[in-house]
């Protein structure tokens, strides 16, 4: 895999950038349901129009399957995109509520306002989806946006940069690229929401930053997304589900599958069944399939390698550091103390730890930070429920891995330590809005029992109708 140099956007330029996106911003630039309309098709238009050259970067930056690719950085984003345009002013209309008697005769209203200018930082995992949606929310709630794309995909960055000037409009949109200097510098300037998807650790210095002008932030962290697979369980659906899940993106995905939790009695089945998934999926040599992706960077491919001794592989176990390739691998024999266990793995290692019963995996999953994600398979209706009663998660999936986070009407988000506040489909939008109060008052009738003087026989009545 080639190399390419780290993109970066002059320094000494960001602070005017920003503030080139307020000005527009106030002077009521993104307001008008035609200018979102037409940067919403305008973001459709440059992935449609340049859809072989976002996959090819795709490539270059992690060896993503063309399928993969679109499936998960193109179709899924023109689709979120298509659905918030269709429900662009049904989003952004005023909300009746009911009016107390004490306020009568009086009508009132929620009225969704943007919030100004948001700032929104993605990943490199999924870098091409994980920055459009939510600045296509943004930009459909009618907020002026800064781009920050990662770094660490240089490919899709450097398309970005290209292409988004083209498409739409550049004195309201902006985007930036670099690395940690740059990101300083962005996270210098006021904004009026943070959008952030990346680790708890940078997570951290966001909301920090954030705090120094009180600007509100939405964090998509990550963290160690368990499976439950319960003696009940259909083992081979079971199986094919968690190696969809898990292997995809080389299992670079921030609600991967982290580790599988299964009860003692058939922990041999499920390797057996996935180690047959693993054959049907990619074949008897996974390097060889143009449907399995690559490690990221050196760097990454060293960290998920250290994680290799944290248990015995039962499937696969393979690398080819040259070509960032790690095979898809299975570790039994796990410490729960170990690296493995310890950190978001984010590659295609997957602990597998028996337990005895469904109270022993509950117990071990509410010991440890709330996961991005939680899945649970089980035809016993009653495991199902003690483990959704039981325990706290961003997202769950019964009896699958990663499909709720397709359902627009489900928002997508953590909880604790991995996130706060949620967005997609309607969310995605509501996430960039302040619903502002407005109470209207009508004159024709103005009681003189609410003004002063007070009286005995006042309070009284009050005390009726209050």
């Amino acid at each position: 895999m080639t190399m390419q140099l780290e993109p970066h956007t002059e320094i000494s330029t960001i602070a005017g950038r920003v503030q080139c996106t307020r000005d527009a911003f106030r002077a009521g630039v993104t307001r008008p349901f035609e200018w979102r309309r037409t940067q919403l098709q305008g973001m459709i238009a440059m992935l449609t129009e340049h859809e072989q050259e976002f996959l090819d970067a795709l490539r270059h930056d992690l060896g993503k399957p063309t399928v993969e690719g679109f499936i998960t950085d193109i179709a899924f984003v023109t689709g979120e995109i298509k659905m918030m345009m269709k429900n662009l002013k049904k989003w952004n209309a005023p909300i009746r509520v009911s009016s107390p008697l004490v306020t009568m005769p009086a009508k009132s209203r929620l009225m969704p306002e943007p919030l100004g200018v948001a700032l929104v930082i993605a990943p490199w995992n999924y870098p091409v989806q994980l920055l459009l949606v939510p600045a296509a929310g943004a930009i459909a709630a009618g907020n002026a946006v800064v781009l920050k794309p990662s770094e660490v995909s240089t490919a899709v960055s450097t398309l970005l940069a290209t292409l988004v000037p083209q498409y739409l409009d550049s004195e309201a949109i902006a985007i930036i690229e670099g690395g940690v200097a740059e990101t300083t510098e962005l996270l210098a300037q006021q904004y009026d929401h943070i959008f952030y998807t990346g680790n708890g650790t940078v997570g951290r210095v966001v909301m920090a930053a954030a705090a120094r002008h009180l600007t509100p932030v939405t964090l998509e962290l990550g963290g160690k997304s368990p499976v439950i697979v319960d003696a009940s369980a259909n083992v081979r659906v079971a199986a094919r589900r968690i190696a969809w899940g898990k292997w995809l993106n080389a299992g670079q995905t921030c609600v991967a599958p982290d580790y599988v939790l299964v009860h003692e009695s058939i922990q041999g089945k499920l390797i057996a069944e996935l180690q047959s998934v693993l054959t049907d999926f990619y074949g008897a040599e996974p390097h060889d399939s143009s449907s399995y992706a690559r490690i990221v960077s050196d760097r990454h491919f060293d960290r998920l390698q250290s994680m290799m001794t944290s248990g015995t592989p039962a499937v696969g176990g393979d690398s080819i550091k040259e070509d960032r390739y790690i095979s898809p691998t299975v570790l039994t024999q796990v410490d729960p103390a170990s690296q493995v266990m310890r950190e978001e793995i984010f590659g295609p290692i997957l602990p597998i730890l028996p337990m005895a019963n469904i109270n022993e995996a509950i117990e071990f999953v509410t010991s440890r930070p709330h996961p991005l994600a939680l899945y649970v398979f089980a035809e016993d209706k009653k495991v199902v429920s003690d483990v959704l009663a039981r325990t706290t998660a961003g997202g769950v999936t019964v009896n699958g891995t990663i499909m709720h986070l397709t359902n627009p009407k489900l928002p997508f988000g953590g909880v604790g330590e991995s996130g706060m506040g949620g967005y997609h489909g309607k969310a995605g939008v509501r996430v960039f809005q302040h619903l502002k109060p407005v109470l209207t008052r009508g004159t024709a009738l103005d009681p003189s029992i609410a003004y002063p003087p007070y009286t005995a026989r006042k309070l009284k009545l009050f005390r009726k109708v209050l």
